[in-house]
Parts: C-alpha cells; structure tokens; sequence
C-alpha cells in the first residue's frame, strides 16, 4: 500500500551531486528503510566525440513537472522516501546529470519506483539535450527515442489493468 504522506525531494539545479550524502539524508535514523534503490545517469562520451552535452529547461516549469511524478510514484508504492535531483548546463563526459533514490521497507517497491521515475524523466520531463562536439562542428539536438517512449507506456498500461 503506498503511503501519500511520504516526502520527496525535487532538485533541477547545475552543481554536480553527492550520491551518498543524498542517500544519507534519506536514511539517517530510520528503521524502518529495508531497500535503497540509486540510479545514477551519467554523461557519455559518444564514442569519443562528445565535449559535452547542454541540457536546457524552463525554471519553475521542470520542479512542477518531476514534482508531479514524483507525487504519482509515492501515492502508487510503499516508498519510505524518494529524492529526485537534474542537473542542467553544459555536462562533460563522465559527470553525473541525474539521480534517483527511492527508499522502502521492501525491495521491489524502491526498483518500480525508481524505474518508473526514470522513465518519465526520459520522455517527459521539459528537459532539452544538445551535443557539442569535439571537433568544434555545431552540435546536434538529441530526439526523444521510441524506445523510451514505450517504457514510459508500460505504467500507463499496467495502471489501466
């Protein structure tokens, strides 16, 4: 059963994150936490073309948005906790753009939760993504993927059933 009373914490914001005092924060002196799921999206390299990826958002409009899946995952699973945090700016290969931790009693709560954030993070969150290139070229926007689209979908399904 989920617990709508559950806080959560929604960050867009352009400094870098610390994965374990985040995590901490969400399980200092509780007892009642039996499963800690992280998902940590880092920037890649593009095979080695990428200099960095530029992720642009409307201010207000982002927070409002995650805000909004974040409220659905604590209203739809027993999570004891749940912290959402999105970097925006320019993102160097190999530095942190999200982070996702749910926390729970028991495990597959804090996986579905987590998942299902994730997923709606990749296709509909107001986030906009541009590659710049190594070789000074204009970078590209990147599209959304069909792939993400359709694990987005699964939760509307499954809700439906």
């Amino acid at each position: 059963m989920a617990n709508s009373t559950t806080e959560y914490t929604v960050r867009v914001q352009a400094e870098d994150f610390d994965v374990l005092a985040e995590t901490e924060i969400l399980t200092k002196g509780r007892k009642d936490v039996g499963a800690i799921v992280t998902f940590t999206g880092l920037c890649r390299d593009e095979g080695g073309t990428l200099e960095a990826l530029e992720l642009e958002h409307y201010p207000g409009m982002a927070e409002a948005q995650i805000s909004k899946f974040a409220q659905q995952a604590v209203d739809r699973w027993p999570i004891t906790g749940l912290t959402i945090i999105h970097r925006f700016g320019k993102i160097p290969p190999g530095e942190n753009i999200v982070l996702v931790i749910a926390t729970s009693p028991h495990r597959r709560a804090a996986f579905e939760a987590a998942d299902f954030l994730m997923d709606f993070l990749k296709t509909q969150a107001p986030f906009w993504k541009k590659e710049h290139l190594k070789d000074a070229s204009e970078g590209t926007w990147v599209e959304a993927k069909a792939a993400d689209d359709a694990d987005a979908a699964r939760w509307i399904e499954e809700k439906a059933k």
